[in-house]
């Protein structure tokens, strides 16, 4: 006697499409002075998890999205910049006063002139890789915006046409109000973002 299973059908629900994440909308504009108003307004109207994808860089769209310039960057890199001027002055002393003391011409032990070349480079060093690696933490980098890239048109960004972006995780965001908000502002079309 054969046993036969059979599998439970999903149950029936919203489709496929309507299943996947949301992320928010875009909103596409023409010029670059429609994307920068609207990004003055939805700011205005309280909106602040957005972002603009522009093919070229747009005065005054920064501002117009809330950003600030933060100097938490420079302190960091500075401390790291006097951490390696004091790496390289503690290698050549430990070196040439604790481990090896040679006299060489009547000079003093701890000659610190001729240490300044190595404590450049070592500050350099430092500051080159603590430069490299604050902007990809500061700036949250790697991000992935996958679900951007799998939006129709969005390829435009790069060529000729102004993005607006409204996430969902914005505490204004409601999908049909922040939808009518973008299409008052003149936006050509308005698309949800899913992953």
């Amino acid at each position: 006697m054969s046993s036969t299973r059979m599998s439970k059908l999903p149950e029936s629900g919203p489709p496929i499409a309507a299943q996947r994440l949301f992320h928010g909308l875009l909103a596409e504009f023409h010029t670059e002075e429609e994307v920068l108003a609207a990004a003055l307004e939805a700011h205005g109207a309280g909106y602040r998890n957005m972002d603009a994808y522009t093919p070229f860089p747009v005065d005054g769209l920064a501002e117009a999205l809330g950003f600030r310039s933060r100097y938490r960057m420079n302190y960091v890199i500075l401390g790291v910049l006097l951490l390696g001027a004091a790496l390289g002055f503690g290698l050549q002393y430990v070196g040439s006063v604790l481990d090896y003391p040679l006299n060489t011409g009547g000079r003093p032990l701890n000659s610190w002139p001729a240490y300044l070349p190595v404590i450049f480079e070592t500050m350099i060093l430092f500051g080159a890789v603590a430069t490299f690696v604050s902007m990809l933490l500061f700036n949250g980098l790697p991000a992935s915006n996958r679900a951007l890239r799998n939006t129709p048109r969005f390829n435009l960004a790069s060529r000729d046409r102004f993005f607006l972006f409204i996430e969902t995780d914005d505490e204004q965001f409601d999908p049909e109000a922040t939808r009518q908000f973008l299409q008052e502002l003149g936006a050509v079309d308005v698309v949800e973002v899913r992953e």
